[in-house]
């Protein structure tokens, strides 16, 4: 059989949400996990089995996974009246009473069930603009506010609820359309069917996904277990390869960091194959976040390939070029081997890619795939100018971009599927297939220069002031953890635990918000919640906190292009 000619392209959908529970408690603080797993880990599921002859990379990040699954845990003891649900918006779901109108835990609901695309999600539904209508009109009237209708927030709660399903659900699920229609009015009952469908969706998720890897049509890959930056796990001073002159933490290093990377890595493994029943070959390193000692430890631990955003390569190449390096042939559109490492390494086209999240949702879908397609095809009638393997890698947040699109994005990707799948010059297909491929040839460069798929740097983790005074406050509890760990005190559950919530604190999402250029309230809600991660560290290793762990380390006050949960892979002018 003639080997394809067509040139490759791989769409790589990257999942992931920090760890929202209070592990001391057991209670999510926020819902996102549960919320974008009906919305957009579902409606990406269904999109591949409906087209059959597409592929794609779908990456996951443990700790999400495990939420998925400490929420199935939580809504099954209770259904079996063992338990509570430990989120609040979703035990109001089903709440046999709800707080009494005007007070603030009413309040407080109502406006955690405004939290929603006002555009594409209220706005869609009359029902639920008008109760959003009516709740921002009580909101602004504090006099009138005891004269509400208990009515408006058992409506408003299923609305949202409705709103944030999965469009693919929407459009074959009979008792969704059902609640639609029926618009206002929700009994218990109804709350408690729309519950169930939340129960059958987020149980369906690692099924479905298993499914089409075992298909071949999907490859699953993974990140660090609590999406941590290695890079700087590993090295601080990593940050100044790109930016010589960025402000670092007081704090000197990381404490250990070397054995926390290892750590991070073997535990992602495990969740994986508990989760999907096989091992990784790929891991997204969290946010692309890539140094030469990092490809090390990816190399150690036994993953075959990694990814980054396309300023790396560049600074790379050029770091090479100085050094009087033939880079002939090479850019963003071939893999690579650095130094005498064999773990490959793609590069994102983040004009592509930032194309799909932030230019196309105003787009009419065909006309967006195609000229997206159109970029590709341009793409593809150069790949004969060089000697090495061509692949056009498309990287993107796979679930905060599809908010921004009519009907969460359901006729783009139905679109971008359907024609890539059949495409006559261009063939869907995964990192591993390439790997797998004899033709398979990589250039091979000496050096990484350390950085991420955002303007090829850490400056969205590092650098900031209030970033900074973050990685100072993890570096110290991280001594005293050692410190602990080390003396015999702790029982085996208890350093067990313990190890667990100092993993949690190394996610990367908490650096991520802090700072001015972020939303107030965002920032507010993610430094708290990095601060009470560790306090709780501190209760676990039975050390007094300090009291800086307990001053508000950010405030925002910025308004990035959607949201801030996104960010372009290139610096557009806006300071991270």
């Amino acid at each position: 059989m003639a080997s394809d000619t067509r040139t490759p392209v791989v769409l790589c959908w990257h999942m992931h949400q920090p760890c929202y529970q209070d592990l001391r408690t057991g209670e999510f603080r926020f819902p996102w996990v549960y919320l974008h797993t009906i919305k957009d880990y579902s409606d990406m599921a269904g999109h591949l089995e409906a087209h059959p002859e597409a592929r794609a990379v779908v990456n996951f990040a443990p700790i999400l996974l495990e939420q998925i699954e400490t929420y199935l845990v939580q809504i099954e003891r209770w259904r079996h009246g063992a338990g509570t649900i430990g989120d609040p918006l979703l035990a109001a779901l089903v709440a046999e009473d709800l707080p009494e109108p005007g007070t603030p835990p009413f309040l407080d609901l109502v406006e955690k069930c405004l939290r929603a695309n006002n555009d594409r999600i209220i706005q869609r539904f009359p029902a639920y603009a008008k109760l959003a209508e009516l709740a921002g009109f009580y909101q602004t009237k504090p006099q009138l506010q005891r004269y509400i209708s208990p009515t408006l927030l058992s409506d408003l709660v299923v609305w949202y609820h409705i709103g944030w399903m999965g469009e693919t659900i929407r459009r074959n699920n009979v008792s969704l359309q059902g609640l639609q229609e029926k618009a206002h009015g929700f009994t218990l009952v109804d709350r408690h069917s729309l519950l169930e469908l939340i129960f059958e969706t987020l149980t369906s998720i690692a099924p479905r996904y298993r499914q089409l890897a075992q298909k071949g049509q999907v490859e699953l890959s993974v990140s660090p277990f609590t999406h941590a930056i290695l890079p700087l796990l590993l090295d601080l001073g990593s940050a100044r390869e790109a930016m010589p002159d960025i402000d670092l933490p007081a704090s000197a290093a990381y404490p250990g960091g070397d054995a926390r990377v290892n750590r991070q890595l073997e535990v992602a493994r495990e969740v994986f194959a508990r989760f999907f029943g096989m091992e990784p070959v790929g891991c997204w390193a969290s946010e692309g976040g890539l140094s030469q000692t990092t490809l090390a430890h990816l190399q150690e631990n036994g993953f075959k390939w990694t990814a980054s955003g396309d300023s790396v390569i560049h600074n790379s190449l050029n770091q090479a070029k100085a050094a009087g390096v033939n880079v002939k042939g090479a850019g963003i559109h071939q893999p690579y081997y650095f130094g005498d490492g064999h773990t490959a390494v793609f590069f994102r086209d983040d004009g592509l890619s930032d194309s799909i999240g932030f230019n196309y949702a105003d787009w009419h879908a065909r006309d967006a795939v195609g000229d997206l397609v159109h970029h590709m095809e341009n793409i593809a009638s150069h790949r004969d100018s060089t000697q090495y393997s061509t692949v056009i890698s498309i990287i993107l947040d796979g679930e905060n971009a599809w908010e921004y699109f009519p009907e969460n994005g359901y006729h783009f990707l139905d679109e971008l599927y359907r024609v890539l799948a059949h495409h006559p010059n261009l063939r869907l297909t995964t990192y591993k297939e390439l790997l797998d491929e004899s033709s398979f040839v990589a250039a091979n460069l000496p050096h990484l220069v350390a950085g991420s798929w955002i303007y090829g740097t850490f400056s969205t983790w590092i650098g900031d002031p209030d970033k900074n005074r973050a990685w100072d406050l993890l570096c110290e509890a991280k001594c005293h953890y050692d410190r602990v760990m080390d003396n015999g005190t702790l029982t085996a559950e208890q350093k067990r635990a313990a190890e667990r919530q100092l993993a949690i604190c190394e996610g990367s999402d908490w650096f991520w918000w802090f700072g001015d250029y972020n939303p107030a309230q965002v920032v507010s809600d993610f430094e708290h919640l990095y601060r009470r991660h560790l306090v709780n560290l501190y209760e676990l290793i039975e050390f007094e906190a300090p009291t800086s762990v307990f001053q508000q380390l950010s405030q925002g006050g910025g308004e990035p292009a959607r949201g801030g949960a996104m960010r372009p892979g290139h610096d557009q002018g806006d300071s991270p």
